[in-house]
């Protein structure tokens, strides 16, 4: 199947053509793919993607892994054999897909700020509205899927550099304090973090709306000054430059206008990665974040770098994930973010992910036959 008007086209391959398929062990996706089906069942489907994939398409794969119970990695892969129909990925310019990769942080935080703990995370503010083609002003881009409404009219919402400057003082939107304005910035890039408290307690932030404003790289931004070479880059060269330049920190940071609002949860079980946009728990390295606008959640994914090999012991990265998150700067069919877990060591691996690769989506056997 080819979609020239999305810039793909999808090839339909056997289990055997995929490197490294054999090795795999996806047996700790039965779990997610169960908490999928009950999101689902709950009468909350997925938003379906431009590709066409529906919940509805899904949902038989879901019920099937619930009654698997597969003992071993080998009948974990033949459950997809089984179900699946695998079809590779081709972007329409030539180019191989891309990942990089992230995690999420621990922050130590205060619920009350002083000289210290200065910088806010804020949850969800009380005047931002969620945007379609109904209610978007004409004069609004469609990439914007939040806005500000204000005496009955809606407008765009204050950016990074506006609410960082008060724009958002005193409204009682605070959920706790960090100690810096960077590691405030690397939390909104990653989605979620975990709190870790003065007087010890612990707790865990998520992702709950945006600012709407598109998302721009401040890596990107460096490479284009000359400050970062680019086969440099990664997020440690970047906390590191602007460890060394604390007097232009805020003007790079408010490069990327998006601003990420957050709310509240416990954290229960350390061992349990954060709910995302699919709604459902991560798993570190068998979680993918998607194009939400092309891709559905909760498809498997099958992703293969030969170059990518930290991930994994030394091994060329090449496993089967779910698609269980999204990312303004994750854009394209072939473009995914892996998550690599929590706290610092997730940090370090997430960093330096930068990598060429190969995708292909595992399609639920009654469904595949559409696409040829």
């Amino acid at each position: 199947m080819s979609d020239d008007t999305q810039g793909f086209a999808l090839e339909s391959v056997d289990f055997d053509q995929l490197e490294g398929w054999r090795d795999d062990d996806p047996s700790s996706l039965f779990e997610v793919m169960d908490a999928c089906r009950r999101h689902i069942d709950d009468a909350k489907p997925y938003r379906t993607g431009s590709m066409g994939l529906t919940s509805g398409d899904l949902l038989d794969l879901l019920t099937a892994a619930r009654d698997a119970n597969p003992t071993s990695p080998a009948a974990a892969r033949a459950f997809f054999q089984e179900n699946c129909r695998p079809f590779r990925i081709h972007r329409n310019d030539g180019h191989r897909g891309f990942v990089t990769a992230f995690y999420e942080p621990e922050i130590a935080v205060a619920a009350e700020p002083d000289h210290e703990y200065r910088f806010p995370f804020y949850r969800r503010p009380y005047d931002l509205v969620d945007l379609d083609d109904h209610n978007r002003p004409a004069e609004m881009d469609d990439s914007y899927a939040f806005g500000r409404l204000l005496d009955g009219n809606i407008g765009y919402y204050p950016d990074r550099r506006q609410i960082d400057q008060g724009a958002l003082a005193g409204q009682g939107l605070e959920i706790a304090w960090a100690k810096s304005l960077v590691d405030v910035f690397f939390v909104h890039v990653q989605g979620a973090a975990r709190l870790r408290y003065r007087d010890g307690r612990r707790g865990r932030i998520t992702y709950s709306a945006k600012a709407g404003h598109p998302f721009s790289a401040i890596g990107k931004l460096l490479i284009e000054r000359g400050e970062i070479d680019r086969a440099s880059i990664s997020m440690q060269s970047i906390r590191q430059w602007l460890a060394m330049h604390p007097d232009q920190v805020v003007d790079v940071l408010c490069h990327n206008r998006s601003y990420i609002f957050f709310r509240g949860v416990a954290l229960d079980d350390e061992a349990t990665g954060p709910i995302a946009a699919a709604k459902v728990p991560l798993i570190a390295g068998r979680s993918l974040a998607v194009d939400r606008m092309i891709h559905t959640f909760g498809f498997p994914f099958f992703i293969s770098s030969n170059n990518l090999v930290h991930l994994d012991q030394g091994r060329p990265f090449q496993r089967l994930m779910l698609a269980l998150d999204t990312g303004s700067a994750i854009v394209g069919p072939a473009r995914g973010d892996i998550f690599t877990g929590s706290g610092d060591a997730a940090g370090e691996l997430a960093g330096t992910v930068r990598h060429d690769a190969d995708f292909v989506i595992l399609i639920p056997n009654k469904a595949a036959a559409r696409f040829g």
